[in-house]
């Protein structure tokens, strides 16, 4: 078997693996409590009547349930998934192909809605109110509009940045859910959840080392959970425990506050070249060689979230805590600011 066809089988497994561990129910989520109650009497509620669900936005971190969420609700509502992202929809003749092909009671799920092309958002106008599409033919005095009825479906969207989304887009949607970081106890269910389908023995308090370092995320609790049981399986007798827990993300360069080397690099960056802040984040991603969107979406929000980083209309300042945990000496502007806080 070729390198190239190895390689697409691992991808295959993992991506199956990540599957089997996501929730199929609103009873199997863990977290996010008023989301999953909220959904559930809008979902019931739906049935009931008989109808479609509303349109659903998501917007929060990465890693959070976005998308797990989004097949619970075509799974409660006895309906297909059709999964997209805005990035994908280039011209309005890709969604086109997408709204025609729905049955009905459909979910149509678009990640990174705020990155649909401006046409292409304009095309989902109609097709959320009155769920109709308008093509045009002919071009000039010659032109005329012809009107497809769709068929009933739900729009569920899901952003990082719900800020960039424009207002006419936004109105449209009649449900809004806000996803919020998870707390310690609620991913130290998460991973004993998928330590079980993974057939991984985990005790002694190995659940809770990870959930700690998992940064409130149960992307990464799952990852991490992963990495520790490869860890264990080689180095120990295959069983998670605190301490096996502990040596494997020590190993991966995972701290006890769940920081890796991106998140160490960039507050060593704030304190030790910029003299704390304030930085812009296209200088911290100069000097991090990192794209910007990568610190603004994937690094920065946790950093904000553990208090060793917070914005200023000037730009990003590290904290007295963040100077504490790398053990370097808080610069001034930090001890200033923090007493300010005080």
């Amino acid at each position: 078997m070729s390198r190239q066809r190895l390689d697409l089988q691992a991808t295959s497994d993992e991506e199956h693996v990540l599957r089997s561990l996501r929730p199929r129910t609103l009873d199997e989520c863990i977290g996010q409590g008023r989301v999953i109650e909220g959904l559930r009497i809008s979902i019931e509620a739906a049935r009931g009547r008989g109808e479609s669900l509303d349109h659903v936005l998501l917007h929060g971190p990465p890693g959070l349930g976005k998308t797990t969420l989004a097949n619970v609700v075509a799974h409660e509502m006895g309906a297909e998934v059709v999964a997209t992202s805005g990035p994908a929809l280039e011209r309005g003749g890709d969604l086109m192909g997408i709204l025609t092909n729905l049955n009905a009671g459909d979910v149509l799920f678009i990640d990174e809605i705020h990155r649909l092309p401006r046409a292409v958002e304009e095309l989902l106008y109609p097709a959320m109110e009155d769920f109709c599409v308008h093509f045009v033919i002919d071009k000039g005095p010659h032109a005329r509009t012809l009107r497809y009825q769709l068929r009933p479906f739900t729009l569920v969207g899901a952003t990082t940045r719900a800020g960039l989304l424009s207002s006419p887009l936004r109105e449209r949607f009649g449900i809004f859910h806000h996803l919020d970081f998870f707390t310690v106890e609620e991913l130290a269910q998460v991973v004993r959840r998928s330590a079980g389908i993974l057939g991984v023995v985990i005790r002694s308090g190995g659940d809770e080392e990870i959930a700690r370092r998992a940064r409130g995320t149960p992307r990464i609790a799952n990852r991490l959970l992963r990495r520790v049981r490869d860890y264990a399986q080689v180095r120990g007798d295959g069983v998670i425990t605190r301490e096996a827990a502990r040596e494997a993300l020590d190993f991966e360069g995972v701290d006890e506050a769940g920081l890796d080397g991106l998140d160490r690099d960039l507050l060593r960056v704030l304190i030790q070249v910029y003299g704390g802040g304030p930085a812009g984040i296209d200088a911290l991603a100069a000097s991090l060689h990192e794209d910007p969107e990568t610190l603004e979406e994937v690094v920065e929000p946790f950093l904000l979230k553990a208090g060793l980083v917070v914005r200023t209309p000037a730009g990003r300042r590290a904290t007295a805590a963040a100077s504490a945990h790398l053990g370097l000496p808080a610069p001034e502007a930090s001890r200033q600011h923090s007493l300010w806080q005080t």
